[in-house]
């Protein structure tokens, strides 16, 4: 009588499929190129070629929301987001490095600032600055 033997199944040896998963992941990890995200492009003032001018001589924008809207106040007159341009053209022409300084409320939402710097770079302006906090009290009432 003979005994009949087991036949073993086929396998695949996944003793070394864990290393190679890991040098996969490495592999990919090394030689994937990542998109870097652009913000805003602001230009920094360097030290040497600073030109100071007083917050009076800049043009002002103010941003403040209005319900799901925001008014844009450009140096105390209301003005719509897309004459801005109309108006600093002719100060611009008299004095082409003219500061802008675009001012938000804090409840101002985000988009209405970047619209409006955006319109800005549209009309070419150069000078455009968006002041901290501590640059707000330093003026005080002339802003």
């Amino acid at each position: 009588m003979k005994l009949k033997k087991k036949k073993e199944d086929p396998e695949i040896p996944t003793s070394s499929m864990a290393d190679i998963a890991f040098l996969l992941i490495v592999f990919f990890m090394v030689t994937s190129v990542f998109s870097v995200t652009r913000g805003l492009e602001f230009q920094l003032p360097r030290q040497e070629n600073s030109t100071e001018q007083s917050a009076e001589e800049a043009v002002h924008i103010f941003i403040e929301k209005a319900g799901s809207n925001c008014t844009f106040t450009v140096d105390g007159e209301i003005t719509p987001l897309d004459d801005i341009n109309m108006y600093l053209q002719p100060k611009l022409a008299r004095n082409p490095n003219k500061f802008v300084i675009i001012d938000p409320s804090p409840t101002a939402p985000y988009r209405c600032m970047v619209d409006a710097f955006d319109e800005l770079k549209q009309g070419d302006v150069k000078n455009i600055s968006i002041p901290t906090t501590a640059e707000k009290a330093a003026w005080g009432s002339v802003m």
